[in-house]
């Protein structure tokens, strides 16, 4: 599982060290794509299967759910991690999500999001002024 928060560099290679409580599981490989929110997100190859199988279910007469899976599977590349735990960002990647210097790496327990630094303050500052009407609506759903 993938949690917490984590702040690294991105080399002039486009190289990122993951967490190293993170890499055991990235051993066999990942997948990172377009994700939202202008953030790239990392899969395990065994999550990534999962995702893709479900995205590629989705009726291809839907504009929308063309698009999205465009933006997911057209995007995605697969990733070694390389033997002191870094992953190379793809050139096309880094430039969706703005990424250069200090980047946030975030474990959302079955992915993780790569995230530009002043991207990532700016969301939580908005998430937190929001806070109690996520949590209403979360409810909902129901958790």
């Amino acid at each position: 599982m993938f949690i917490g928060e984590y702040r690294h560099n991105l080399d002039a290679k486009g190289r990122v060290a993951l967490p190293a409580r993170f890499r055991d599981e990235l051993k066999g490989g990942a997948v990172v794509t377009r994700g939202l929110d202008n953030a790239l997100t990392l899969y395990t190859n065994a999550e990534w299967e999962k995702i893709a199988r479900k995205l590629s279910a989705l009726p291809l007469t839907n504009a929308s759910a063309r698009a999205f899976v465009r933006h997911i599977l057209a995007g995605a590349m697969a990733v070694d991690i390389d033997s002191v735990g870094r992953v190379v960002i793809p050139q096309y990647l880094r430039k969706f999500a703005n990424l250069s210097g200090t980047v946030i790496i975030a474990g959302l327990y079955n992915r993780i999001e790569i995230w530009n630094e002043s991207d990532w303050q700016a969301y939580q500052e908005s998430a937190l002024k929001d806070t109690e009407n996520i949590a209403e609506q979360l409810t909902d759903l129901g958790v």
